[in-house]
């Protein structure tokens, strides 16, 4: 369980990386933008050969992987709309947004992000008796401009260095709590059950990337995202590949 929670934790130790360079560098939209592509790139990729593929070998029939998606879907589209009314709508906006904006629905929205990908670095640490370095390694280099954008645009709203780097270092200790809850709650679920979870992180994972951060790439990256949203796609499938 230990090793869950170490886990959980490296792959969540790259928010607090990227925020030390944002609030360390000047860093330009058109860059932020980029690596926001490039992350949303990596991500997708962990979805496709990761959490589906995987999802659909544990699986009975397709029953638990489709409705796992689409719980998945519909349950970060419900906490992301609330989030959103809260205050925390541009919570991955290098501009910063409006100067009454909840810094607790900032936190509570990031965290909304990452549950799904940090519980299932414990599920399939227990499922595999191993960590598949892909996945972990998609979600490590995904938090960075995640990190990037949101630390920018806090830094442009006041926000203190000690805040900021605070508010990281609880985020990354709150997925390393939720992967430890991956491998503690399913170590008896049956096949069904873990292509569910799997594949309501899938759901919870892709909408979040067409919700807010493809969006903001797009926003600030311009018509080169395309292209580096394929080379971190094909930059995550050479690593599971190896893997």
């Amino acid at each position: 369980m230990a090793a869950a929670f170490a886990w959980g934790l490296l792959a969540a130790s790259s928010l607090v990386l990227g925020a030390v360079v944002a609030l360390r560098f000047r860093i330009g939209l058109r860059a932020i933008g980029l690596v926001m592509a490039f992350g949303a790139g990596v991500l997708i990729s962990a979805v496709a050969f990761d959490l589906v593929e995987d999802a659909i070998a544990a699986a009975s029939g397709h029953g638990a992987t489709l409705f796992g998606m689409f719980a998945g879907c519909g349950a970060f589209f419900g906490g992301d709309f609330l989030i959103d009314r809260a205050g925390g709508a541009r919570r991955k906006s290098a501009h910063g947004g409006d100067a009454d904006e909840s810094p607790l629905a900032i936190v509570l929205g990031t965290v909304l992000d990452g549950i799904p990908e940090s519980v299932v670095i414990g599920l399939t640490l227990y499922a595999g008796g191993a960590i598949g370095a892909a996945y972990l390694i998609a979600v490590f280099i995904s938090n960075v401009p995640e990190a990037l954008s949101s630390t920018a645009g806090l830094k442009a709203r006041g926000w203190s260095t000690t805040r900021i780097l605070g508010m990281w270092t609880l985020i990354a200790v709150v997925s390393a709590f939720a992967s430890l809850v991956g491998y503690a709650a399913f170590r008896h679920a049956s096949g069904d059950v873990i292509a569910f979870v799997l594949a309501f992180a899938a759901g919870a994972i892709l909408t979040m990337l067409a919700d807010t951060m493809m969006p903001e790439a797009y926003r600030y990256g311009g018509k080169l995202v395309g292209v580096v949203t394929t080379v971190g796609f094909a930059t995550a499938l050479v690593v599971q590949q190896l893997d």
